[in-house]
C-alpha cells in the first residue's frame, strides 16, 4: 500500500461497503493501481467442463452462523456443479494457524484456504510460493468492481511476500468484522446503567456490576486470540485510532508509548479487580460466549462473528456497542474483513477453485450470510435488519464506525512474528505474570527487530 493511504485503508473499505449498501451499487470502481493481470481469456469459467473434481477446502468458519452459511453455500455449489465434490476441513482460527503451513508444504495440500492477512500468514505463504495470485480471476469474475479497492489492498502482497497492501491480489474475503462490547440489556436495566460508549463508562459499569454481585465480563483466552481483541479494544479507546494504525502499519510510534502502556495497565487492572477472571487462560472463547449467553455476566468483548450465537441465546436481551476514540469522541475499534479465501500454489484445478471462491462471495452468498446471522464484506443493497434486534444494533454500529472513519487493523498484522508475541504476552499480562511494562517492551522488541530488517 502506498504510504499516503496507510492510515485510511480499512476505514475507506467500510465506507465503500456502506455506500454500496445504501445505494444498491457495486462498491468502488476497480483498483487503478492494480498490477497488470493475465488476460481472463486464459481462465475457464466452465466448471462442468473440468470433469470430476474433488476440491479440498480449509476454512475457520466454525462458529454457529458462519458454519451454517458455509454448509449451505457448499451444498448449493455442489448442486449447481454435480461434477464437483467439496472436501471441507473446518478448524478453529488457532488450529488453522498451527496446521496450515504444514498442510501447504505437504504432497497433498488443500486447493482453497482461508489465509489471515498481514505478515504472519499471507506474507509468509506468498514468500514460500504457497498461494497463487488471483489477478486473472479478479478480472474474469469482476472482483475489482465487487469490492472497494481498499478491501482488495488488504489482500495484496508483492510477489516476494515482503510488502503488504500493494502488488498482486492473493484472495478475497467473505465477511466484514468489527470487535465491540456485547451487553445484556436486562441486567443493564436492573442495575440502572446504560450501554457504555467510552472506556470510563465501561469501567464504571463493570464496577457497579461487581458491587451488585454480578459478574462484569465473560472472558476466555484458552485460544489466546481473544487477548488480541480485549487488549486492542482498550488500546483503541486509550491511544486512539491514529496511534494504533501507525503502529500496525509501521509508520510511527512505539509499543512502549505512554498510551499503549496505559492500555496494558488497564487490562491488568481488570484482572486485579476481578472483572476478568484470573483463570481465563483455561476458558475457551466459546465457553465465555456461552456463559454470557446464559445471562451470567453483564458484558462480553468479542467480534461480530458471535452475532448468530448470541442472538439465538439472548434474542432482544443482547445489544452491541463500540467504544469511542478518546481524541475524537467518535467510535473506533479493530476490524475490517474476514480471512481471505485463496487458491493454493499446488491447486490441481485452480479455475474450479476460483469459481468456488466467487460463488461463496457473490451477491447470493451475501444474502445467505445475512440470513444466517453474519455480516457480509459487501452487504446486500436492501439489507434492513429488524428494529430492536442484535443484527440492527450491529448494522447501526457498522455505519457509525464508517461515518467516523473508525476502523483499526488487527494488531497481529504488525510483523511476521507479532501474533505469537502478542498472544503469549497478553495471556501473561492477563494472568498477572507480566507487568504492563514487560508486556509492552516485548511488543516493542518484536516491532523494532522487524523494522531493522526492512
Amino acid at each position: 500500500m502506498k504510504i499516503s493511504r496507510k492510515n485510511s485503508a480499512v476505514a475507506f473499505a467500510v465506507g465503500a461497503m456502506v455506500i454500496a449498501s445504501a445505494t444498491g451499487c457495486a462498491p468502488g470502481s476497480g483498483n487503478a493501481s492494480a498490477p497488470v493481470s493475465a488476460s481472463h481469456s486464459a481462465v475457464s469459467k466452465d466448471v462442468a467442463a473440468a470433469g470430476k473434481v474433488t476440491l479440498t477446502v480449509w476454512d475457520q468458519n466454525t462458529d454457529g452462523g458462519i458454519n451454517a452459511a458455509q454448509k449451505k453455500l457448499n451444498s448449493e455449489f455442489e448442486a449447481k456443479y454435480p461434477n464437483v465434490t467439496i472436501n471441507r476441513v473446518s478448524r478453529t482460527f488457532s488450529d488453522l494457524k498451527t496446521t496450515l503451513k504444514l498442510a501447504l508444504s505437504s504432497n497433498t495440500p488443500p486447493d482453497v484456504i482461508q489465509a489471515n492477512q498481514g505478515y504472519p500468514d499471507m506474507g509468509t505463504f506468498v514468500q514460500a510460493g504457497m498461494l497463487q495470485d488471483v489477478n486473472r480471476y479478479a478480472d474474469a469474475y469482476g472482483w475489482n468492481s465487487r469490492y472497494p479497492s481498499a478491501l482488495l489492498d488488504l489482500n495484496r502482497f508483492t510477489p516476494d511476500g515482503k510488502t503488504w497492501h500493494t502488488g498482486n491480489l492473493f484472495g478475497v474475503s467473505q465477511t466484514g468484522e468489527m470487535v465491540g462490547v456485547y451487553y445484556n440489556k436486562t441486567l443493564l436495566s436492573k442495575l440502572g446503567l446504560k450501554a457504555p460508549t467510552t472506556l470510563d463508562e465501561l469501567q464504571s459499569d463493570m464496577a457497579a456490576a461487581k458491587a451488585a454481585g454480578v459478574q462484569a465480563l465473560s472472558f476466555g483466552n484458552a485460544e489466546k486470540t481473544p487477548g488480541i481483541h480485549i487488549f486492542g479494544t482498550i488500546q483503541d479507546a486509550t491511544a486512539g485510532k491514529k496511534a494504533v494504525r501507525d503502529l500496525v502499519f509501521n509508520t510511527g510510534g512505539k509499543w512502549t508509548d505512554p498510551s499503549t502502556v496505559s492500555a496494558a495497565k488497564t487490562l491488568a487492572d481488570w484482572t486485579a479487580k476481578g472483572y476478568v477472571s484470573s483463570g481465563s487462560s483455561g476458558v475457551s472463547q466459546d465457553a465465555a460466549a456461552a456463559a454470557f449467553g446464559k445471562g451470567q455476566s453483564l458484558f462480553l468483548v468479542q467480534g461480530t462473528w458471535e452475532l448468530a450465537t448470541l442472538d439465538q441465546a439472548l434474542g432482544k436481551q443482547v445489544g452491541f456497542t463500540v467504544l469511542n476514540d478518546p481524541t475524537s469522541g467518535q467510535p473506533a475499534t479493530m476490524g475490517g474483513e474476514g480471512l481471505a479465501w485463496a487458491v493454493t500454489g499446488k491447486a490441481k484445478q485452480p479455475d474450479v477453485a476460483a469459481a468456488y471462491i466467487d460463488f461463496i462471495t457473490n451477491a447470493n452468498a451475501s444474502q445467505v450470510l445475512v440470513d444466517t446471522g453474519n455480516l457480509p464484506a459487501v452487504p446486500p443493497a436492501d439489507w434492513a435488519p429488524k428494529t430492536g434486534s442484535l443484527e440492527a444494533d450491529i448494522a447501526a454500529q457498522w455505519k457509525k464506525l464508517n461515518a467516523a472513519d473508525g476502523l483499526t487493523p488487527y494488531l497481529d498484522y504488525t510483523t511476521p512474528t507479532f501474533f505469537d508475541t502478542l498472544t503469549a504476552r497478553a495471556q501473561n499480562l492477563i494472568a498477572g505474570q507480566d507487568s504492563p511494562d514487560a508486556f509492552t517492551q516485548a511488543l516493542q522488541t518484536d516491532y523494532a527487530a522487524f523494522q531493522a530488517k526492512k
